[in-house]
């Protein structure tokens, strides 16, 4: 089933998503990486704000690459989410009820997930040129001297993705 859902990703939205649907998703999502994530619970840990708010966002593990003239994004296609393990749950645990990836998750993060209500949706990745155009604007926020890294926000119409763990912990890969 093809669900359409527009941000911010409230719990309630996140509740009625089950692994296997897939979504187009339209409005703002974030990218971040692991050097993103690691300065992102760094700055907590030093009492400092996030550089977005973070309840009921999605953040999408990307580093894009640099747009070509006329384009607003170049590639923007999925890292790999397990490289964000370590970071994931404490984002959890503060409001993040999106993450947007490929590959499997651990079991903190799943574990977070169904504690704080969370969900994790797959891109597919190599197709980063053909998600690129579901991006209609995209800008640095935060951290900029990290290059591709950097966060950004994006400006999302129709992004196609699949629900791999819903909220419940029902697992694509696993549950079948």
């Amino acid at each position: 089933m093809q669900i359409k859902i527009e941000t911010p990703l409230t719990s309630e939205k996140v509740k009625s998503l089950k692994s296997g649907d897939t979504v187009l998703i339209t409005g703002e999502i974030y990218t971040a990486r692991d050097a993103a994530h690691k300065r992102m619970i760094d700055a907590l840990k030093s009492g400092e704000k996030l550089p977005f708010e973070i309840e009921n966002k999605i953040i999408y593990y990307a580093g894009p690459t640099p747009a070509k003239p006329g384009q607003v994004i170049g590639s923007c296609g999925p890292t790999t989410s397990g490289r964000m393990d370590a970071y994931a749950p404490e984002l959890i645990k503060l409001g993040l009820t999106g993450m947007i990836g490929k590959g499997e998750r651990s079991d903190d993060v799943v574990n977070a997930m169904k504690e704080y209500g969370a969900v994790y949706f797959g891109a597919i990745g190599g197709a980063g040129a053909l998600i690129a155009k579901s991006i209609k604007a995209a800008e640095i926020i935060a951290y900029e001297d990290l290059g591709t890294e950097a966060v950004r926000k994006l400006t999302v119409e129709n992004f196609p993705a699949i629900v791999i763990i819903d909220s419940n912990g029902k697992n694509l890969y696993h549950d079948r």
